[in-house]
């Protein structure tokens, strides 16, 4: 098979590289790890053969992540959310309206994320070498600690782009070959720094709030001695997304194309062959906020029925407008009281944030509150658990303070947005307790 012509396509004001291979009765979405090159990977023989492979039996969509190899390089590192928008603007432009994922190591948050926002356009998942946590926490003993990343960030500030470059670590069965075209592999998909900044901000993912949402077929791969990602994380996985499949091989590579990738492909084909027809979804992973006027009330009665409406139509106007900048969607109004979602936390916060200033010349304080959760879809209104947690969140803000749950906080890994905890708070009518954190800057 030739290789195929890199295409570009724009999320947002960004460039991102994809290719298009095959002409299966699927679409496939490749998903990288940290770093890649697309054209690059095709160099090597091993890589080229397990995506043509690939591509024998559904159309596959690969594509550069922002920052990394043939795509943009940018400022900051990006989000999962921004990541999560690259995904798709890569379906779209190659006219891909569904499609199933192959996450790759770091890609597998951002495409657990991206099948539990947008479940209709996500046929299936398959996690290869991934995890819901990157680093360790006394209840993730299976995570990197801080000390084993200081040391790998040390070696990879000295070692960078040469021959063996973390070879040891990614794919320890390499022959002499595949070393010297991994360091060049390495250097054209990413500088030291960005690849340095792309792993410390992996070390804040966390997406275990949200695996309970994923309501696709999910097959997690994970060979059971490799040393990027420990099998523990795949089972942890497995175990905590419905009805998920765990398929554990033997091998010490991370690297998908080393060791033994014939077996690991048959059954990913097998797998993807066997998923059903779209089903209807009724459930959707979405931000939910919720905002209401500090002291309304005695705002009220000082202006007395006639003002006080005329101000809270000025309030909707501006409401409303911020959410399209933001993207975000009315739910429902009560009094003044204000339900929107959004498919991404960071636009939330950044929405929520932006009311504040907004409503400065109506003289309007607003307290505003943040959950992301699983939510049940009634035609154009949302409904379920995550939108009275929302709802309680709001309740414990004071005025002019814009708080989230911690689901919210995990979430925005890489974003800027500065949180202060506010403490664990009991949300009435909702079980267990609650750390709920400010935002102090967005």
């Amino acid at each position: 098979m030739d290789a195929p012509e890199t295409r570009y396509t724009k999320s947002g004001d960004v460039h991102i590289a994809y290719q298009v291979m095959g002409d299966g009765p699927f679409d496939l979405v490749v998903v990288p790890g940290f770093v890649s090159h697309l054209e690059c990977q095709h160099e090597e023989p091993r890589g080229a053969r397990f995506f043509q492979r690939l591509a024998s039996f559904a159309r596959l969509i690969r594509f550069d992540k922002r920052g990394t190899g043939l795509s943009d390089r940018t400022s900051g590192i990006p989000t999962l959310e921004q990541r999560m928008d690259d995904v798709r603007a890569v379906m779209d432009a190659g006219g891909s309206r569904r499609a199933a994922l192959l996450g790759i190591s770091e890609g597998g948050p951002m495409s657990l994320l991206f099948a539990a926002t947008h479940p209709e356009r996500t046929a299936a998942l398959v996690l290869y070498g991934s995890y819901a946590r990157r680093a360790w926490a006394p209840d993730h003993p299976f995570g990197r600690k801080p000390e084993d990343m200081a040391q790998l960030f040390d070696r990879m500030e000295q070692e960078w782009g040469r021959p063996n470059t973390l070879v040891d670590t990614y794919g320890p069965s390499a022959d002499d070959a595949y070393r010297k075209w991994w360091g060049q592999y390495m250097r054209l998909a990413a500088s030291p720094g960005a690849a340095i900044a792309i792993l410390r901000m992996n070390m804040d993912i966390d997406v275990r709030h949200i695996l309970p949402a994923i309501r696709v077929p999910t097959l997690v791969v994970h060979r059971t001695d490799e040393r990027v990602s420990q099998v523990e994380q795949g089972r942890y996985l497995a175990a905590n997304i419905p009805g998920a499949e765990m398929l554990e091989l033997p091998g010490v590579d991370h690297t998908s194309w080393l060791g033994d990738s014939e077996t690991m492909l048959d059954r990913i084909e097998a797998f993807l062959k066997g998923v059903g027809d779209a089903a209807e979804h009724d459930r959707v992973l979405a931000t939910i906020l919720f905002v209401d006027i500090a002291r309304s009330t005695e705002r009220a009665a000082e202006l007395g029925d006639r003002r006080w409406r005329q101000l809270l139509d000025d309030y909707y106007r501006v409401v409303r407008r911020e959410l399209v900048r933001f993207r975000g969607r009315e739910i429902d109004t009560a009094g003044d009281g204000f339900l929107a979602s959004f498919d991404g936390p960071a636009r939330g916060i950044r929405c929520a944030s932006s009311l504040r200033g907004a409503l400065r010349p109506l003289s309007l304080d607003v307290r505003a509150g943040l959950h992301t959760g699983e939510c049940e879809v009634l035609g154009p209104k949302l409904a379920g658990i995550a939108v009275h947690i929302g709802a309680r969140v709001a309740a414990e803000a004071a005025a002019g303070e814009v708080l989230v749950s911690n689901t919210v906080k995990d979430l925005v890994a890489g974003s800027g947005i500065a949180f202060e905890s506010r403490g664990v708070h009991a949300l009435k009518g909702v079980p267990g307790e609650w750390p709920l954190f400010a935002v102090t800057a967005a």
